[in-house]
């Protein structure tokens, strides 16, 4: 699958969230104000910040489909990365603005009892996200796309965070009404972890830090080549789609220029097939005994 087809699809997934994550702030803050719910006020500022990101990674996307130039050899992949970190800035400030407004509600005692309605846009949210979840979740398997994954499991917490919400109004009409404004505290610290979980994630893609998982895979499809005496380094960075790999292996030193390019391309080919989006460089030395 070429990776222009890939990024395409991956803007599907991200426009997708844009139009679920709008309707649904609008919704939330409006019924939430409505029915005086602080946690599906809470909830709808969450979707906001999430439109927010959702954004920056559609606008990352395409940045990324801009072809390699002088200054940036190994293409622009990175960029949703840089959208993502931007995005967990944004996201780490609103969860601070929600937990304290949610800690003042409780010591003022400021507690509303929200309206039916607002259970039913709670548990409507709950459903729309998580068949959004699912749609990113796949997509982004398809297209292997580190940026629509993170997404999808931004989704997923944004469900969880609903079906809070809704247990948190539930309470009020069960005689225990500070649970809402619990719910909003609880929200803010969710919103709160999922920022620090994508700051820390795209930290380490961008300081070069790789799976070490992915790393053993390397090493093992590498391992099954003829001809390899030894794997004396292996090297990775992920740029999104796409992933640069250095290898280092010796052979015997009696091969000539041709044949040591032939494993050279095999190594390069067996990682394309098993890992997809790959540019491999290798580097062969004489093994000496």
């Amino acid at each position: 699958m070429q990776i222009e087809y890939k990024l395409s699809q991956a803007k599907k997934g991200a426009y997708l969230s844009i139009v679920t994550y709008t309707a649904l702030t609008i919704l939330k803050i409006l019924y939430g104000w409505i029915a005086n719910s602080h946690g599906l006020t809470a909830d709808g500022i969450n979707n906001a910040t999430d439109v927010i990101s959702s954004v920056a990674i559609l606008i990352a996307l395409y940045i990324s489909q801009k072809p390699v130039d002088k200054n940036h050899p190994y293409g622009h992949y990175r960029s949703e990365f840089i959208a993502s970190l931007i995005a967990a800035f944004i996201m780490f400030a609103v969860s601070i603005q929600v937990i304290t407004t949610g800690i003042r509600h409780f010591y003022e005692g400021s507690f509303q009892e929200p309206s039916q309605s607002a259970v039913i846009v709670g548990i409507l949210s709950a459903i729309v996200m998580f068949v959004v979840f699912i749609y990113n979740r796949n997509l982004s398997r398809r297209v292997n796309s580190s940026a629509l994954k993170a997404a999808s499991y931004d989704n997923l917490s944004d469900a969880l965070v609903s079906i809070g919400t809704v247990i948190g109004i539930v309470g009020v009409y069960m005689g225990i009404p500070m649970l809402d404004t619990i719910a909003a505290i609880i929200i803010g610290l969710l919103i709160m972890k999922t920022s620090i979980d994508i700051f820390k994630e795209t930290a380490i893609t961008l300081t070069d830090g790789y799976d070490e998982d992915a790393l053993d895979e390397i090493y093992e499809i590498i391992s099954k080549i003829k001809g390899i005496y030894e794997i004396r380094d292996i090297k990775a960075r992920s740029h999104g789609v796409m992933s640069f790999i250095d290898v280092t292996i010796s052979v015997n030193p009696d091969l000539n220029v041709v044949e040591s390019h032939e494993i050279s391309d095999y190594i390069e080919s067996e990682l394309q097939q098993h890992l997809g989006e790959v540019e491999t460089i290798v580097h062969i030395e004489p093994h000496i005994s």
